[in-house]
């Protein structure tokens, strides 16, 4: 018995009772033995989820489609993907002997955290999302992450699971040498685009710097894309997601597949899943049908709750984020209020030039009724969206608790878009006024 790990245990034991989760545990066993990850014994299969956006989802859906074939599985539902994170997740689930006690382990990581641990958690499975800016004050530019990321797959002999309409995660599978590379990929529908005008990272060609030809995009740089001197983007496709209907039913393969959350970067989530679990020779049709029309991810992510009307808390943290979660808001034509709350503290990023480049004029319609802005910075997205025109929809409301108040009293239907840090104060008021 490793005493250490006794005590990360028992501490972990210990906030379970209380009802608080939290990474204090994994945090422990770190400062008493930096190499305390390494030193638990995986199971047979393991499978790391990273990417910018869509992380939490796509892990906790493959998640359920293990768990619906049988097999026992640990995941960290919640999106504790940093050192302390991942260390609890591992330490509450083993033995006494550091072993996982799961046929399984599906794991969000952050991409960061990705390239220090890869090696220290034996993947069998690598499922990359998409990758866009975020964060710059912590991550650096987006060719900082891919490059450490290509070098750690390098090697890497097991399955990679990549959106293959992302020319950043494309470069990853091109790096990898040793391994089975997997393409998922989404046809065109009736809202893919010819042109886009928001924030792109993936305008050139990473082999001979010349310009991407597009077929259609999807959202950002997200689409069908081609090196017309190299063929850099001609991807063999091994799950491809076609005929996408009005409410967002899509098939694969011949089979139709009914999301709950009605989005195309919910469809992007479905298919990394889809791709995933058929590389484990697992039941990825039904299985996976159900979990889609039934999973709901919550933890602020499109979560509902009951007000006085119906309220959605979603969280945002960058550009191409925040354009995806407008475009559901403005989704249906219902008179609704938004709410933006915009915090600065280290997990939100401190760099918040972001909402800069985020196309907050679309709120700019009959629609949404009222613009509340609060948080740290609630008069720098009040000036943002000053400038889009928005000046007559503004309300300031720094207090949580009265932004809540003004929800209920107004008596609309509303959205809440945060970022982290205020998404979880705001999570906890929300469920406690919920009718």
């Amino acid at each position: 018995m490793d005493l250490k790990l006794s005590l990360v245990q028992l501490c972990s034991k210990i906030l379970t009772k209380m009802d608080r989760g939290g990474s204090l545990p994994g945090h422990l066993g770190l400062i008493m033995d930096k190499e305390f990850i390494q030193r638990f014994n995986m199971p047979n299969i393991v499978i790391l989820v990273t990417g910018t956006n869509g992380k939490t989802s796509t892990s906790n859906m493959i998640t359920e489609c293990l768990r619906a074939n049988g097999l026992s599985v640990i995941n960290n539902r919640r999106g504790d993907n940093l050192n302390y994170g991942i260390a609890t997740l591992l330490a509450s689930n083993a033995d006494s002997n550091y072993n996982i006690k799961a046929n399984a382990a599906v794991i969000e990581i952050d991409e960061l955290t990705l390239y220090r641990q890869f090696n220290n958690l034996k993947p069998t499975h690598l499922v990359l999302t998409n990758f866009f800016r975020d964060q710059l004050d912590r991550a650096g530019e987006m060719e900082t992450i891919i490059r450490k990321i290509e070098e750690v797959v390098k090697d890497f002999k097991g399955d990679l699971v990549l959106n293959g309409d992302d020319p950043n995660i494309v470069r990853i599978g091109e790096a990898n040498q040793n391994g089975k590379v997997h393409y998922y990929s989404v046809g065109e529908y009736d809202k893919s685009k010819k042109e886009t005008d928001e924030a792109s990272e993936g305008k050139f060609c990473p082999l001979c710097n010349k310009p991407l030809k597009y077929e259609y995009y999807q959202y950002s740089h997200i689409g069908r894309f081609k090196c017309e001197n190299d063929n850099f983007g001609d991807i063999e496709k091994d799950v491809f997601v076609e005929k996408i209907n009005d409410d967002y039913s899509f098939m694969v393969e011949g089979y139709e597949y009914h999301p709950r959350l009605k989005a195309i970067f919910n469809i992007y989530n479905c298919a990394a899943v889809i791709n995933t679990v058929k590389t484990l020779n697992l039941n990825y049709k039904d299985v996976a049908d159900n979990i889609f029309s039934n999973f709901e991810v919550k933890e602020g992510r499109n979560e509902l709750f009951h007000l006085n009307k119906d309220c959605r808390l979603n969280l945002i943290k960058n550009p191409t984020g925040a354009n995806e979660v407008m475009k559901y808001v403005l989704s249906d034509d219902k008179d609704k209020n938004v709410c933006i709350i915009l915090n600065d503290n280290i997990p939100d990023g401190t760099d918040i030039s972001w909402i800069w480049d985020a196309h907050f004029e679309r709120l700019n319609v009959d629609s949404v009724k009222h613009i509340i802005c609060s948080g740290l910075r609630a008069y720098d997205i009040a000036l943002r969206l000053k400038y889009e025109g928005l000046k007559d929809k503004i309300i300031v409301i720094e207090d949580f608790k009265e932004v809540i108040n003004y929800l209920n009293n107004d008596n609309l239907e509303s959205h809440i878009l945060s970022t982290y840090t205020a998404l979880l104060k705001m999570r906890s008021l929300l469920e406690k006024e919920s009718l």
